[in-house]
């Protein structure tokens, strides 16, 4: 596997391809699954599509004293408390060599291990279970410890954060300790941060020189997640880095948090994930409410086991956004909401984006709209019409348009009927 790179506001190999991030959230993966199920997990997900999967190494439910399938945990304990200075690396089969063996795994399926190092509960119990174990010192000992096992493989990405804000100096502290050990051992793996809902990254860290590229976390809550893709424009300002979403509504997730008002589907996946990759983002994360927990037994707040929802619609499509993308020339696409006429609101707002001889727009309720493509393109003449179906990832010919204002009429229209209009420039 090569080496990741940041190229402008994307990432690409060191040999200049580009690579559109693609991630899944198994947050829970090192905590729960078996070596026979994680490498299922990592099988499937690399026939979908995916080339990267977000997993915690001190996972939230509990991850400190409850132990993994293997019965180990990741930490020794000192007078009945998690000891960080002492990781639990005795023997076949402890925590951390099932770590190994997940990330072995990953590896062996081309797709990368965004090494979460602590869900934020460990240094910030604004809520979940904790307990709190970190401070500056120990924090730079511990990511000293992950960073000399991992850094030698090439499919790690090193991600901050853990779903927590940093709310205080000593927060602040103890993640410029962990990327400070990062750095002093490994000069070759990115480095990013995973926000709590309805922030970013560039909340906390946009002057952190050690961060390679910024996420947001929209979130499952209506209001917010509606406005994915103005967390995507906030960090494009706040940051010259590349941008992309590593938390946004899972598939099978109680919309609002309650399950008496339903659950996010493959609809509302898909919204997110096009109103922001046409924002710039340089990639997308996917999440299954089932499969971050990696659920085994269904109740309202987790409907399914975590294996009955692995080829769920969302998850099967995903892949379609990467393709899109990479059809057409992949640096130099940027947002361009000047060329709708119009917008409207809500969940039927639209984004549109430009390159190098190319439109791109999104319709996520197949609602009619006026472009004008001569804002971006003034001596074009004609254009290309492809309609491309987010479901199938099927282009369709749509004849040929003059370079003036045009009314576009998507394919179909309603609620799951969404559309991505192509323009080509051939003349």
């Amino acid at each position: 596997m090569k080496k990741l790179i940041v190229k402008g506001r994307y990432l690409a190999w060191e040999d200049g391809e580009p690579f559109f991030y693609l991630a899944d959230t198994a947050w829970e993966l090192f905590h729960i699954l078996t070596r026979e199920e994680t490498e299922y997990y990592f099988k499937e997900r690399s026939r979908q599509g995916f080339n990267a999967s977000q997993i915690v190494a001190l996972a939230e439910y509990s991850g400190l004293t409850t132990p993994n399938a293997y019965g180990r945990y990741p930490l020794k304990f000192k007078d009945g408390v998690p000891d960080v200075t002492h990781p639990d690396t005795d023997g076949e089969y402890s925590y951390w060599d099932h770590v190994d063996f997940a990330v072995q795994t990953a590896e062996k399926y081309g797709m990368f291990v965004v090494f979460v190092l602590t869900w934020g509960d460990k240094f910030n119990l604004r809520h979940g279970v904790g307990p709190v174990i970190f401070d500056p010192e120990n924090a730079y000992g511990y990511a000293k410890f992950i960073t000399e096992r991992y850094k030698e493989y090439p499919n790690v990405i090193w991600m901050l954060g853990g779903d927590r804000a940093l709310e205080t100096k000593e927060h602040r502290e103890i993640v410029d300790a962990m990327a400070k050990a990062i750095r002093e051992t490994d000069t070759e793996h990115l480095i990013t941060f995973h926000a709590p809902g309805s922030h970013a990254s560039t909340d906390y860290l946009a002057d952190a020189p050690y961060m390679d590229f910024h996420t947001s976390q929209s979130g499952h809550v209506a209001y917010e997640a509606y406005r994915s893709d103005e967390c995507m424009m906030k960090m494009r300002d706040a940051s010259d880095k590349p941008y992309l979403e590593s938390e946004s509504r899972y598939e099978d997730h109680p919309i609002d948090f309650k399950p008496d008002l339903g659950y996010w589907n493959d609809v509302d996946v898909r919204q997110n994930t096009y109103w922001n990759v046409l924002s710039g983002a340089c990639g997308q994360t996917y999440g299954n409410h089932n499969v971050w927990y990696m659920n085994r037994e269904p109740k309202p707040y987790f409907p399914f086991t975590w294996q009955q929802v692995m080829n769920h619609p969302g998850a099967e499509q995903m892949r379609f956004v990467k393709e899109l993308r990479l059809s057409r020339d992949y640096f130099s696409l940027t947002p361009a909401p000047e060329l709708l006429c119009e917008n409207y609101q809500g969940m039927g707002h639209m984004t549109a984006a430009a390159g190098n001889g190319y439109v791109f727009v999104y319709s996520p309720l197949g609602l009619p709209f006026t472009l004008n493509p001569k804002e971006r393109f003034p001596d074009a003449k004609l254009f290309r019409i492809q309609w491309f179906d987010p479901r199938t990832g099927e282009e369709t010919y749509g004849g040929t348009i003059p370079n003036i204002p045009n009314t576009f009429a998507p394919p179909s229209s309603g609620r799951g009927n969404d559309w991505v209009l192509i323009l080509d420039v051939i003349l």
